[in-house]
């Protein structure tokens, strides 16, 4: 149905992305694509889709044979031309311009059964709701409508988790399970890999980021991860042992050598052929050197997720109130989002706030950061949803996360982002030309060294690779100070959070 054959994807600044891929896309595949932000998954899908998607900064070569079958494409956000066109125009129109012929009216049991298989009331096409007020799950359910319309062969789905509440997550789980249709798709979130993907695609960039590498694996996530980590610790542990006996090699050669060495020096000229015979046993050991020089050693991995960073040891008394917070309405303009809200958090809880988008958490959670900004007692440090909240998008990471601080601490900065897989280059780029995922990365620096008592996280794993947040969630369960956090990624809920609060239908709810 889709074959690649030999390809291979360069930025035209020479970095190459992708080197000699090959890959066929079989019927019952649901093969996911991972990897680290930046390494060219969404290029590999728009390359498929379309050359000239990708043309302007990437070239390709090789072979992307789609055997004439139809591709249905989701992409990471609806293109914002459809605003203003209400949820009938977005599934039949190809563009917003174009007109509606009266043979397309007659498409409404095609549109009907279509918004069925989403999971989207039928009422949609008689309603004149635009596209801009709809949910990111409506988007994303819509989108895949339309795609559904169009009736074809194999789908590519480009983050299709990343605006979705949990809710509309579980759904889409079933969806990608259930479709008899070949699925390639990308996601961040570890538990829809885990349930859904029965092959992996990952795209590495490794030894700071100057030599790529592919993996195909017909298996599902978690023996893929199984798998590699084994692997890895496997070569680790052949690269230590070949370079414990390297050096005991080595630290022989450099005795027999001084040695030798000494002899020839103190034999006497009476005695010339002890001399010739150590001249002859010096070019032996010098020839043992050039051996040992020259021997290839096994080299370790170093994987790309692989994260060096932990908070400092931050220490709250377990009965000191961080929050004792009521409010009656939590309104947004003139709309009511919750009632009757009331939340204690004390000593070093973390805690988690769920529930559908749009629903207002993250109207709450600024409101409960103002409340604690300008407290004296505590240290509050914040994560925003949307990273230009907080970062200067013109700055360089090493300029943001030195200002307020001592020009001494340089030093540990760069290695705070070294240990994150930056290069040098990337510390003094600006912000705004690095990707999602290495942004959320430097707020994490952040909130590291400026050793904060209480975080304020909205969606934190949000941008994050899957196999980078398993660290991640590490990190923030080690942290001995409290979280008040926002997020939808259900294994941050479990190994993360003590406690969960829902905002459900107007309510505030502790869950047990």
């Amino acid at each position: 149905m889709l074959e690649l054959k030999n390809l291979t994807i360069t930025t035209h600044k020479n970095r190459v992305l992708l080197k000699n891929f090959s890959f066929v896309l079989n019927n019952n595949d649901k093969i996911a694509i991972i990897g680290e932000e930046g390494n060219g998954k969404s290029t590999l899908l728009q390359a498929i889709v379309d050359i000239n998607l990708v043309k302007d900064y990437v070239n390709v070569e090789g072979h992307i044979n789609k055997n004439n079958a139809r591709c249905g494409y989701l992409t990471q956000s609806m293109n914002p031309i459809w605003n203003d066109c209400d949820v009938f125009e977005f599934l039949i129109k190809e563009s917003p311009k174009d007109e509606i012929s009266i043979e397309q009216y007659n498409q409404m049991n095609e549109l009907t059964r279509c918004l069925t298989e989403v999971d989207l009331d039928v009422n949609y096409l008689m309603d004149t709701k635009l596209i801009k007020t709809c949910s990111g799950g409506e988007k994303v359910k819509l989108q895949l409508a339309k795609l559904l319309y169009q009736n074809p062969d194999f789908l590519l789905l480009d983050e299709p988790t990343n605006d979705l509440d949990l809710r509309t997550l579980i759904w889409l789980e079933e969806f990608i399970k259930n479709q008899s249709r070949p699925i390639l798709f990308i996601s961040h979130d570890e538990t829809l890999l885990e349930n859904c993907a029965n092959g992996i695609i990952h795209l590495e960039q490794l030894k700071r980021k100057t030599e790529s590498s592919w993996t195909v694996e017909h298996i599902g996530y978690t023996d893929y991860c199984e798998k590699r980590n084994y692997n890895i610790d496997r070569t680790n542990r052949i690269a230590s042992k070949e370079k414990a006996e390297y050096n005991k090699q080595l630290e022989r050669y450099r005795k027999l050598y001084q040695r030798v060495d000494h002899e020839l020096n103190s034999v006497s000229r009476q005695n010339p052929h002890g001399g010739q015979l150590l001249k002859k046993k010096m070019k032996s050991v010098k020839s043992l050197g050039k051996r040992l020089e020259n021997k290839e050693l096994s080299s370790k991995i170093e994987p790309e997720e692989a994260i060096e960073l932990f908070f400092d040891d931050v220490r709250i008394h377990a009965n000191k109130i961080i929050l004792d917070y009521h409010l009656d309405l939590l309104m947004m303009k003139e709309r009511v989002l919750c009632n009757d809200i009331n939340l204690h958090v004390k000593g070093n809880e973390h805690i988690v706030i769920i529930g559908q988008n749009g629903i207002g958490k993250t109207t709450l959670i600024k409101k409960l950061m103002e409340t604690l900004r300008n407290r004296h007692d505590i240290k509050v440090g914040y994560c925003p949803q949307n990273y230009g909240e907080l970062l200067p998008m013109k700055e360089t990471p090493i300029n943001f996360l030195l200002s307020n601080l001592e020009y001494t601490m340089k030093s540990k900065v760069q290695t705070y982002l070294g240990s994150l897989k930056f290069t040098a280059e990337e510390m003094e780029h600006p912000m705004e030309n690095l990707s999602y995922g290495q942004r959320c990365k430097i707020l994490l620096v952040y909130l590291v060294i400026h050793q904060f008592d209480v975080l304020i996280l909205d969606e934190p794993t949000r941008n994050m690779s899957a196999l980078s947040t398993p660290v991640l969630r590490k990190i923030f369960r080690d942290f001995k100070g409290c979280i008040i956090s926002i997020s939808h990624d259900r294994k941050f809920i479990d190994e993360v959070c003590d406690t969960v609060y829902e905002m459900k239908d107007g309510q505030f709810l502790k869950l047990d």
